[in-house]
């Protein structure tokens, strides 16, 4: 009823509103305008015509009822003749003209109007110059509400542009801190082998401290301490005397140390005691832990020239001759 009486209000015709909307299928009221507004001077089927007029005869006078009262005489059934008939329906408090009930209903609605009173007048069809202002009235409000559906349209539009850019943004932000996350954790994983590696270098420059503690231990038990002059003279003759300092200095012929210098690749040189039972990998692991050097290198011999290989590395220094004194260089792996 309100798309209806919104386009009477307008000054369409009501029969043709109807008509409008059902063609439109009743999807408000600014597709029934525009169909009007295109099918102006179309008439609308006879169809529709009949079914209005029946409407409009169901409400008129009873047959029945007009016969009855001529018959009997009785004149107050009938209105006398020359007597005038309402037409129309007048708003008392602003004057307007309306043509029927509905009209009076939505005028009422609109405008909060109690006061109205039947009236003779019949509300007349706008003229051609009246319908022609009426259009470009109604042309200007389609107009308008074009101009708004295209802002809102454009406001909407802006809008989801602007939520996708801060989705897009939510999105780059969140990758990032990804990112931050999985560098914080590389960052710590190699900070935690290089305390893990630090500690085992610790554990080897520790264990080789022990054993060299260990072979001064079992130096100081194998070799006894020398009697002093005074013990020799007296119980020794004096050539006695003069032999046993020679006799003392002469080194045994059974080695258990052995003085190994390393030459590095910048010319530097390292030099430590080794029992002359560890391996060669023991001299390599004093290296690494000398020099920090993590990148594999061989050990080689001047005279005669030999590069250790990966067995020899496992051998006793004596059995590879390096006793009692021995000078290995440091070369590049061959792997």
């Amino acid at each position: 009823m309100t798309d209806i009486q919104t386009l009477v209000d307008m000054g369409f015709p009501q029969e043709r509103v109807e008509y409008a909307l059902k063609v439109t299928n009743h999807k408000g009221v600014e597709p029934a305008m525009e169909w009007l507004l295109a099918h102006v001077d179309e008439e609308i089927p006879e169809t529709k015509r009949e079914e209005a007029g029946e409407g409009a005869a169901t409400g008129g006078d009873d047959p029945g009822s007009s016969s009855s009262a001529g018959g009997g005489g009785a004149g107050a059934s009938a209105p006398p003749e020359g007597e005038s008939v309402a037409k129309s329906v007048v708003c008392d408090d602003c004057g307007k003209v309306l043509k029927d009930h509905t009209e009076v209903e939505y005028h009422a609605a609109k405008t909060g109007h109690n006061n109205f009173s039947e009236s003779t007048e019949e509300k007349k069809a706008l003229t051609e110059e009246e319908k022609k202002a009426q259009l470009a009235i109604i042309e200007e409000k389609l107009k308008q509400k074009r101009i708004e559906r295209e802002e809102r349209e454009k406001a909407e539009a802006l809008e989801r542009e602007r939520n996708r850019i801060r989705s897009g943004k939510d999105m780059t932000e969140a990758r990032r801190r990804m990112e931050e996350i999985e560098m914080k954790k590389i960052v710590d994983q190699r900070k935690r082998e290089k305390e893990e590696e630090k500690a085992a270098r610790d554990r080897v420059r520790a264990q080789i401290e022990a054993d060299k503690a260990a072979r001064k231990a079992r130096e100081q038990k194998d070799n006894p301490t020398v009697p002093n002059s005074s013990s020799v003279s007296s119980t020794t003759p004096p050539a006695a005397a003069a032999v046993s300092p020679t006799a003392v200095k002469s080194p045994p012929r059974d080695y258990t140390e052995t003085r190994i210098q390393v030459r590095l690749h910048d010319g530097t040189t390292l030099t430590e005691t080794f029992n002359v039972k560890e391996q060669l990998s023991a001299v390599r692991v004093f290296i690494q832990v000398s020099t920090g050097i993590d990148s594999p290198f061989a050990l080689m011999t001047t005279f005669p020239r030999k590069i250790f290989a990966d067995d020899d590395y496992e051998k006793p220094l004596e059995v590879l001759g390096l006793v009692p004194s021995a000078v290995i260089i440091m070369t590049k792996s061959s792997a």
